[in-house]
C-alpha cells in the first residue's frame, strides 16, 4: 500500500490544504504540522459550553466535540476545504479522528444509529454532498454504530447564520425538520452529528424534532465547537 501510495504522489501529489505542503507517506489529507496546532476542546470547555448552549432546554442529553474552532486559524481553513473544495473525504478522516472524544461516553449513551445534519435539497445540490454525512460515516465505521441519513430531512430553506445572533438563529431553523420515518426512531437513542457547533439551534430544533417523534434520548457530537 506504501509503495501504491507513494507511485501516486509521485504523479499527483498530496497536498495538506492548510499549508499546502506535500502530505508524507504516514500523513492522511492534513499535515501533522497544522494538526498538532488546531486546539483541542478540554473537558472544562466542553462542560461549559453544554451548560451554555443545551442544559436549559432540555433536548440535548448530552454533548462532546474534537476541536475549537478559532477564526482565521487552521481548522477553518480545513472546514472551507470540506464544504466548498470538493474535499468530502476529510470529513471521513474527521469523523475518524472524533471517535477519540466518544469512546469514554459511549457506554454511557448506549446510541442505537447516529444521524448527520441533513442539508436542504438546493444547498445539496450546490455543494454536491452533505460534509455532516461524511463526518458521520468516518465515526460510524470505527465505532461500528449504523449511520442513517434518512431519518431526518430538512424542508425549509434556512439563511446562513454566520452573522446571526443566537434568537435569529433560532427562528431561522424553526421547523426547518422533519422526521421521514419516525418508525425508525422510537425508542432508539440518537447521536445527531454536526461540522461545527456555534450556538447549538440548529441541532437543538433537529434534536426537538427527533424527540416528538419518539427517540428516547439525543446526543450530539461534532468535530469543532466555536463560540
Amino acid at each position: 500500500m506504501n509503495l501504491l501510495t507513494e507511485i501516486l504522489d509521485f504523479f499527483l501529489p498530496r497536498i495538506c490544504p492548510v499549508c499546502g505542503s506535500r502530505l508524507s507517506l504516514d500523513e492522511k489529507y492534513i499535515c501533522a504540522k497544522c494538526l498538532d496546532r488546531i486546539q483541542l476542546a478540554s473537558d472544562d470547555r466542553l462542560s461549559i459550553e453544554f451548560k451554555r448552549k443545551f442544559l436549559e432546554k432540555k433536548i440535548i442529553s448530552g454533548f462532546t466535540s474534537l476541536y475549537v474552532f478559532e477564526e482565521g486559524k487552521e481548522f477553518q481553513q480545513i472546514i472551507h476545504a470540506l464544504k466548498y473544495n470538493g474535499r468530502f473525504q476529510l470529513g471521513t478522516f474527521l469523523g475518524e479522528r472524533l471517535c477519540n472524544p466518544l469512546k469514554e461516553k459511549l457506554n454511557e449513551w448506549r446510541v442505537d444509529v447516529i444521524v448527520p445534519i441533513p442539508l436542504h435539497q438546493l444547498k445539496r445540490a450546490e455543494r454536491g454532498y452533505n460534509q455532516s454525512l461524511f463526518i458521520a460515516k468516518g465515526l460510524g465505521k470505527v465505532l461500528n454504530i449504523p449511520v442513517n441519513n434518512n431519518i431526518v430531512k430538512r424542508i425549509r430553506f434556512t439563511q446562513t447564520q454566520t452573522a446571526m445572533n443566537l434568537f435569529e438563529r433560532e427562528k431561522n431553523v424553526r421547523n426547518a425538520f422533519k422526521v421521514k420515518k419516525p418508525h425508525s426512531v422510537t425508542g432508539k437513542n440518537i447521536l445527531i452529528i454536526d461540522d461545527v457547533i456555534t450556538t447549538g439551534a440548529t441541532v437543538s430544533e433537529c434534536g426537538r424534532i427527533l424527540l416528538e417523534n419518539g427517540a428516547h434520548m439525543v446526543y450530539v457530537a461534532s468535530v469543532a465547537i466555536a463560540d
